[in-house]
């Protein structure tokens, strides 16, 4: 299954998320690809396209930066699978 895994980091905390990505790459953990990221131009929120069966796994990925970010993680569909939905 897809996620679609949004970040916002909280202000006071920006310096600081920005050094552990850095340091760490911010990658997921094994048994989570990671299909896409990208980062607002204004440096304070983010987005990455997740694909994984693991919803543990995911969760324990955000818990490493909950100190810092808040997250919204969401299912997602792509056209194909959505149109499924629709009976198509």
């Amino acid at each position: 299954m897809q996620y679609l895994v949004i970040w916002t980091i909280r202000p006071e905390h920006i310096r600081q998320a920005q050094e552990r990505f850095k340091e760490t790459g911010g990658h997921p953990p094994e048994g989570i690809k990671m299909l896409g990221r990208w980062h607002f131009a204004s440096g304070g929120k983010g987005m990455a396209l997740t694909e994984t069966d693991d919803a543990t796994g995911l969760a324990k990925w955000t818990q490493e930066w909950i100190d810092l970010l808040s997250f919204e993680i969401e299912p997602v569909l792509n056209d194909e699978q959505f149109a499924s939905v629709l009976g198509e």
